[in-house]
Parts: C-alpha cells; sequence; structure tokens
C-alpha cells in the first residue's frame, strides 16, 4: 500500500489528483470502516488510516473519507475548540486550498470565502502569491497551509500575505517544519528530484523551515503566536484523531 500512495503521489501532476481522489475517496471509507481511529472533521470512523508521503511514507496518517492529514486535523480541532471561525462572519482567503476543508468552508454560509492558486482546480482566482491581484486590507482570515516552501521568494509572499490582510485580521500560515533545526535551510544547487525529495521531504520543497520561521514573519510585521495545540490534548485524542505531537500552528495577526 505504502508503494502505490508513494507512486500515484510522485508520478501524477497534483492538480490530476485532486481529480482522481473524487472518485476513489468513496470505496476507500468503506473498505477501512471501523472504530479505532477518527476523522474529526466528519466524525467518521476508520480500523486504520492510509500511508502517505513523497519520500518514506508515513503510516496510518491520512483519511480514508475527507483525505485530510495530520496537520489539517490538527487545524480543525483548533479552530472548532478556540476561536468562533465557524460562527463569526468573515472575508477568508484560502491559498491552494485542500480538499478536507474547500466543501465545508464553501458551504458555510457565513463565510464570504475566496480561493486562490496557480494550479488548483479548486481555485477561483489564479494567481501569484508573490503579486496577488487583491486590494490592501481585503480579507479578515488567511489560510496559506503547507505553500510556502513551494515559493521561491517567500519574503515577498509573506509580504503580499500581510498587505491584503485587513488590520486585526488573522493569518494561518502552517509550513512543514524541522523545530530542531534553528535556521532555514535551502540550497538550489541540488536539482535531482529524489535528492530533493530526501532533504527537503518532497521534490517541489524548495527549502526546509526551522525555528527561525517564526522570527522572519514577524520581520514582516506580524505578531505571531506559536500554538502547540496537541500540548493541550489527551494523549487519547492524540491518537484517536491521529495528529502529530509538538506540531506548532503559527498564528498570525496584523
Amino acid at each position: 500500500m505504502k508503494k502505490i500512495f508513494k507512486f500515484f503521489l510522485n508520478a501524477i501532476p497534483r492538480p490530476l489528483l485532486i481529480r482522481l481522489s473524487y472518485v476513489v475517496r468513496p470505496l476507500l471509507a468503506l473498505t477501512l470502516k471501523g472504530n479505532r481511529y477518527e476523522d474529526p472533521i466528519d466524525g467518521k470512523t476508520f480500523k486504520k488510516f492510509l500511508p502517505y508521503g513523497y519520500g518514506t511514507p508515513r503510516e496510518n496518517v491520512l483519511s480514508p473519507s475527507t483525505l485530510s492529514l495530520e496537520r489539517h486535523r490538527f487545524l480543525w480541532l483548533w479552530l472548532q475548540r478556540e476561536t468562533d471561525f465557524f460562527k463569526a462572519e468573515r472575508k477568508i482567503l484560502h491559498f491552494a486550498p485542500e480538499q478536507a476543508f474547500y466543501k465545508r468552508f464553501r458551504e458555510s454560509a457565513h463565510l464570504d470565502y475566496t480561493t486562490t492558486d496557480l494550479n488548483s482546480p479548486l481555485a477561483d482566482v489564479k494567481a501569484d502569491i508573490c503579486d496577488l491581484p487583491f486590494a490592501e486590507n481585503s480579507f479578515d482570515l488567511i489560510f496559506c497551509n503547507h505553500v510556502l516552501e513551494h515559493i521561491p521568494d517567500d519574503t515577498k509572499a509573506m509580504q503580499e500575505l500581510y498587505r491584503v490582510l485587513s488590520p486585526g485580521g488573522m493569518a494561518i500560515l502552517q509550513i512543514p517544519q524541522d523545530l530542531n533545526r534553528a535556521t532555514t535551510f535551502e540550497d538550489n544547487t541540488i536539482t535531482d528530484r529524489d535528492e530533493r525529495a530526501k532533504i527537503f521531504g518532497q521534490y517541489d520543497h524548495v527549502r526546509v523551515y526551522g525555528r527561525d520561521y517564526f522570527e522572519k514573519l514577524r520581520s514582516i510585521g506580524f505578531k505571531v503566536d506559536e500554538v502547540d495545540y496537541t500540548a493541550v490534548l489527551t494523549p487519547e485524542e492524540v491518537d484517536r484523531y491521529r495528529l502529530a505531537p509538538g506540531e506548532i500552528i503559527p498564528v498570525c495577526y496584523k
């Protein structure tokens, strides 16, 4: 199973993967139905989750029903339990919208919801994150998760995110991060696809963020809260929802 998922992730372009996933998802959910693990996004339970990863796949992390990963379920629980996101009216900008969230956010009547990306079939607006076609102070909340590690000029991207965020607004800017690394690492001379996947975690990543990521966001102007939400959950919840202990949510304010 791991080899099959690794092959599809590395061989099929992401836009096509998104389309194919809508076909296979119901089958996967039916096959793995059980009571051991739960996806808090839709409340469905399974005997096991699926493997996922571009390099060495992680076992038991991909929900068969929503196709959520650890970071999606983690963020959902935080939004649900610690914020008024599911009640308050807000103007939302969502970069590279995740399937686990897309339909649920789109169908929320209290949200003015816009999606954007260069390639995603789920994007309302095709746009470059470094040159956004939106006015200053346009959005109350921005989701930009696991995007910046793909962007060569992440400073410009962060500046654009700050520009279009409203004063007092909030941006959730998750990235894959190595908290054991003090400083972010990037090396454009590494061009081999397999070597990039080995070093950066994925063939199309351009850097590995370290602990200095938060300070870089602050240098742009954001006020940053480093939210370690698994620290307030029980070990049973962390296991039940298949979360990654110690993962940080960068909650940024303007």
